[in-house]
């Protein structure tokens, strides 16, 4: 097989997997046009890649090359349709009748992952259930993945492979009811689970197998009696990643935050730094001995660690440098990364929409192609500062786009941070592998090495949270469209194959950043919008009038985490120039700690506000007007108001009701005669949409249709979370 018949093959494979996702991502059965669009769309892409590279002479390949490629890429399609995960005849969810959406089990399943600790202080882990008894089902087999989460007063550890007998709620999980926000039915489903297990009881818990659990349990013992538990976690999570340990949610969160997520993630770095000290030691053995010690440091790192996509493209790419240099033969990173990232889509297809593994082969194929160029820019910098400098620089460069794109927002100081630990963490790095290596041996020293890096570690984390509490740390963008997002990474393609491109990407950098600030900016700055998200209590409110932002509601701590700023961070929202309450106890304290609040307005105490084409009125604690634009919005918080109340209180007729109650009176809608009703959390009964439907009222529920919005240019319409 020739080098460019390689390529071809390996690349053809993942332009197929790419390709799935016209389909919706995890669709596991899309129509036959969007089939026959794949299809069709994977020859064309194949006839203008053919004759652009006639046309530029970059080489000879006939026809049967090319038409074996697209078969190639059309395989990748079928065989990732092929793994995407389903519920099996036996599956746990099938249990789970359709007019319930829970129902008390006691199920018995080997564990499949360590517990870990969540936010709301439980424990979560991976269970394969294997038998279920419920109040109509004794001792029933099943099959599947759920996804459990236990509440216990004292810390409880789980290891792989542990048996379990736990008594809970079985349920399914919801999709995302606001944009932006996480999509739990969706990661499941990317897990092969359909189904979740709230624990109430612990009944039984075997004694675990041995594993490798406890080699890991061991290196951690140890660095964290050396360094006290939270900081023994950041030095083990450093060394073999935090899928192998606990870390602490609040350290996790904060490394997040500061662009410092891939310090704990075993990866290349922590590869490169294990094989140069293997090769540093067994210098003195035989060409083969070196590489079967390599291999199996390589093999016995990876099962320590768990099987992350970062850490296995690693370590292939690792294997393959090693192979090369105890053959003296050269390798081509490239290829090898081309190579590495082909056989972990063969083993895992559906690792290709892997944010962890996109964003690992995006940074390495920037270091190979990008830190070349960077580091003769800065030759005349030392050696070693120059590396520390472009090093983050060129991974950034190539996961920049993806990121703004996922995440709709960019950390401002990330590439600072990481030119200023670089030094540090390699020092810690190098420090907890060798004193990891030692627990092995004889646990005590191991912690007195630990020991010695504790200062270090402490500066490191001081470190993170001083650029953490910096003004605009993180920086909204907003949304940015895929269709953007693709012609970059086409652009920054051209500028590294072509010389024409090279010559003039000072104006093509300038042209790329022009385009995306007027892509996200006029929208935001034109748009005219009401939206009201759902949440657990009562509705969130918010109005956007031509880049200015008003929140009503929003003090809960939840709904200000998991609601309302991943919402803002999509509309690309750094600030609330009003945030207006509706209870005479609001706190603002939460909401405070992660947006600027320019103005704070409690209604209950001055019961109407005006702001140019914004008009707010709370004349009785159970009804709140608002008017915008054309628009008159009215929620009614109760039911507890009477006829005569709402005709004395009625200035204007409402074009929008929004109620909070799970009764509506007939003569309301008689007195009021809206055209828009939307229902708070509940879906209304038959007997109420008939009401509607015959009085021609348009209605939405938070609790069905999510979140509802109103602009001045398409009207009413409802955020549908992708189903998969």
């Amino acid at each position: 097989m020739t080098r460019n018949l390689g390529l071809a093959i390996c690349l053809s494979y993942c332009i197929g997997l790419l390709s799935t996702g016209f389909f919706g991502l995890y669709n596991p059965h899309p129509s036959w046009q969007q089939w026959l669009i794949v299809t069709f769309g994977l020859f064309f892409l194949y006839f203008v890649v053919c004759n652009i590279i006639k046309r530029l002479n970059y080489g000879k390949f006939n026809q049967y090359f090319w038409f074996s490629s697209v078969i190639v890429a059309l395989l990748g399609v079928i065989y990732l349709q092929i793994r995407i995960p389903q519920p099996s005849l036996t599956d746990i969810s099938h249990l789970i009748s359709t007019n319930a959406k829970t129902q008390i089990i006691t199920i018995t399943g080997k564990a499949l992952s360590e517990s870990r600790q969540t936010t709301n202080q439980k424990i979560q882990f991976w269970l394969a259930p294997q038998e279920v008894t419920s109040s109509h089902l004794i001792n029933q087999s099943v099959s599947g993945k759920l996804y459990v989460t236990l509440g216990l007063s004292e810390k409880l550890v789980i290891h792989t492979n542990q048996v379990i007998t736990i008594q809970g709620l079985l349920y399914l999980p919801k999709s995302s009811s606001n944009p932006n926000s996480f999509d739990f039915k969706a990661y499941l489903h990317r897990q092969g689970a359909f189904a979740g297990l709230k624990g109430l009881k612990l009944i039984e818990l075997q004694e675990p197998p041995w594993g490798l659990w406890l080699i890991r349990q061991r290196i951690v013992n140890a660095l964290q009696k050396g360094l006290g538990e939270s900081y023994g976690s950041i030095l083990g999570s450093i060394v073999i990643g935090r899928q192998a340990v606990d870390l602490p949610i609040e350290v996790r969160e904060a490394f997040i935050k500061a662009g410092l997520a891939h310090v704990f993630a075993a990866s290349g770095f922590q590869v490169a730094l294990l094989l140069g000290i293997v090769i540093r030691l067994t210098r003195a053995l035989t060409p083969r001995k070196q590489l079967m010690i390599g291999i199996f440091v390589l093999v016995f790192y990876v099962g320590l660690t768990g099987l992350q996509p970062s850490i296995l493209r690693a370590s292939l790419m690792g294997a393959g440098a090693l192979i090369g240099m105890i053959l003296n033969r050269k390798t081509y990173p490239l290829g090898s990364l081309l190579l590495a990232g082909t056989i972990l889509l063969l083993f895992n297809p559906l690792w290709i929409w892997d944010l962890g593994f996109q964003l690992s082969f995006l940074a390495t194929f920037g270091l190979i192609v990008t830190l070349p160029i960077l580091l003769r820019w800065f030759d005349w910098l030392p050696p070693t500062i120059a590396t520390i400098i472009t090093l983050p620089l060129a991974a950034s460069i190539w996961t920049f786009p993806l990121l703004i794109y996922t995440f709709s927002s960019v950390v401002t100081y990330g590439v600072l941070v990481n030119i200023i630990t670089a030094p540090l963490i390699t020092i810690i790095s190098f420090g907890g592998m060798f004193s990891a290596a030692m627990s092995l041996i004889y646990p005590a020293l191991g912690s007195a090495i630990a020991f010695l890096f504790y200062y270090l570690i402490h500066f490191l984390l001081q470190t993170v949270l001083f650029f953490n509490h910096l003004p605009a740390s993180a920086y909204a963008i907003g949304k940015l469209p895929l269709s953007l997002m693709l012609f970059i990474y086409l652009i920054m393609i051209l500028v590294w194959l072509n010389s024409w491109f090279r010559r003039y990407w000072i104006l093509i950098c300038l042209f790329l950043l022009t385009i995306t600030i007027i892509t996200v900016s006029y929208s935001r700055l034109s748009l005219e919008q009401i939206t009201v998200l759902s949440s657990s209590s009562e509705p969130i409110i918010i109005i956007q009038n031509r880049g200015q932002v008003i929140v009503i509601n929003g003090e809960e701590a939840e709904a200000v985490k998991y609601t309302l700023i991943p919402f803002l961070t999509q509309q690309g929202i750094n600030q609330i120039d009003y945030v207006i309450s509706v209870n005479s106890d609001a706190n603002w304290s939460i909401m405070s700690k992660s947006i600027l609040l320019k103005n704070k307005i409690n209604v209950s105490q001055n019961n109407s506000f005006n702001l140019d084409n914004l008009k707010l009125s709370f004349p009785t604690p159970n009804l709140f007007q608002l008017q915008f634009k054309d628009q008159t919005w009215l929620w009614i918080k109760s039911n507890a108001i009477s006829q005569k109340m709402l005709k004395q209180n009625l200035k204007l007729y409402p074009e929008v009701l929004l109620w909070s109650s799970k009764t509506l009176n007939k003569n309301w809608l008689n007195i009021i005669q809206p055209k828009v009703a939307i229902f708070f959390n509940y879906y209304p009964s038959q007997t109420i949409k008939n009401l509607l439907t015959n009085q021609q009222i348009q209605f939405f529920s938070t609790g069905k249709d999510s979140t509802t919005q109103w602009n001045t240019k398409q009207g009413f319409q409802t955020y549908v979370p992708e189903t998969n």
